[in-house]
């Protein structure tokens, strides 16, 4: 497939959504291929599935860095040395800052799991829960300088049942991320998504 578009994806932790990502790109589900996963943690699983797919994996340690900024610089640097086009954040625990933002304007993703903009933040599903919610589920947006704030893409919602806990309800969420993140980047791959203020047009 011609005009494949490069995604770089930022990890945390083991790295099932991009997981998710590989899968539907080397199933042809969508016209992309990950061009490089990078982590902030060298132990991340998810550089391991990277290694695994053929995809260059980098650990770039926050650590080494005087601030969020220049780590931020370095991570510019490294995405645009693979002609990154569109940065994906798949469990990525780092508060990013506009100096990423401004180099890929609209073009870097993150999943909630959580229907937003209620339960930002962290631990969404135990806060559904705790509230008495009857849907929680999970959001696919477009990054901004907020926390949980940019435009919404895609959304799932999930059902709580009685006598969920905050591991079956995740689960349960989990499985919807896996779906709904692979399409919102098919949905960018194709061209397709336009935005008006804080609207998310998808033509």
């Amino acid at each position: 497939m011609n005009n494949l578009l490069n995604i770089g994806v930022l990890v945390s932790g083991s790295g099932t959504n991009l997981q998710s990502i590989i899968d539907a790109c080397s199933r042809g589900e969508l016209p992309g291929r990950v061009a490089c996963v990078i982590s902030n943690k060298a132990d991340a699983y998810a550089l391991e599935r990277a290694k695994k797919a053929g995809i260059p994996a980098l650990h770039l340690d926050h650590r080494a860095y005087s601030g969020r900024e220049a780590y931020d610089e370095a991570l510019v640097a490294a995405l645009r040395e693979f002609g990154v086009e569109l940065v994906v954040m798949a469990g990525f625990m780092r508060i990013i800052t506009q100096v990423l933002l401004d180099a890929f304007p609209m073009a870097v993703m993150n999943i909630h799991p959580a229907l937003l903009p209620s339960f930002p933040g962290l631990h969404a599903a135990r806060q559904a829960l705790e509230y008495g919610a009857k849907y929680a589920g999970c959001t696919v947006h477009f990054v901004d300088s907020g926390t949980d704030t940019g435009p919404i893409i895609v959304q799932a919602a999930v059902p709580i049942l009685e006598g969920d806990t905050e591991e079956t309800l995740s689960a349960r969420i989990q499985k919807e991320e896996h779906r709904i993140y692979p399409e919102a980047v098919r949905l960018f791959a194709q061209g397709r998504l336009s935005v008006e203020g804080r609207v998310v047009h998808i033509g």
